[in-house]
């Protein structure tokens, strides 16, 4: 039985190239007014286009870049895999080499990004690690991984010895019993809520 792969949807490019452009200018207008306010010099509130607009372009341009090609390149292949985000990635980090003019820096930053985030998208797109089960509630699962890494308190004891908070059946009474043998001091009975 052969399995059937699912059909690709072609998405429009242009529409959220536009979309993504807005918003990473919007993200550069940010950094740029933070770089504006940071300068030494008083150079009004039109600094932020003015003297730190760059920002705002190279922004706007890579979120633009990095949109269209990633989609273009899914709709030209029919597929959506690792190497659409590789594509976008290498053209928005060539946009971002374009500041320092050397053909180096375009193809470095290019080279860069792309293998970030093709890597980024090719492990599963999630920084936070592996997807847990939702059928699973928390509290159990944890239980569960409790229980299973637990260790029996005589091995504890084995190992460590008591003290710092590890105690073993009987230690009040090897305490008392070590006390008045080493010291000679009568340790009285204090009732414990178990007794």
């Amino acid at each position: 039985m052969a399995s059937e792969e699912a059909v690709y949807q072609p998405k429009d490019a242009v529409t959220m190239a536009i979309r993504s452009t807005m918003i990473t200018g919007g993200a550069g207008a940010v950094v740029s007014s933070v770089q504006n306010t940071l300068t030494k010099q008083n150079v009004t509130a039109w600094g932020i286009f003015t003297r730190t607009g760059g920002t705002i372009a190279v922004f706007a341009a890579m979120g633009g870049t990095y949109e269209f090609a990633k989609l273009a390149s899914a709709n030209l292949r029919a597929k959506d895999d690792s190497w659409n985000p590789t594509i976008g990635g290498f053209l928005a980090g060539s946009i971002l080499g374009l500041r320092f003019r050397t053909l180096p820096a375009v193809l470095g930053y290019g080279a860069g990004l792309a293998v970030l985030l093709g890597a980024y998208d090719y492990t599963g797109g999630v920084l936070t690690g592996y997807e847990k089960d939702p059928n699973v509630d928390e509290y159990e699962r944890k239980e569960a991984l409790r229980k299973n890494r637990r260790r029996p308190i005589q091995e504890t004891l084995e190992q460590l010895g008591e003290g710092r908070g590890i105690y073993g059946p009987g230690y009040d009474e090897r305490r008392r019993e070590r006390i008045k043998r080493n010291y000679g001091i009568d340790v009285p009975v204090i009732p414990t809520r178990e007794s």
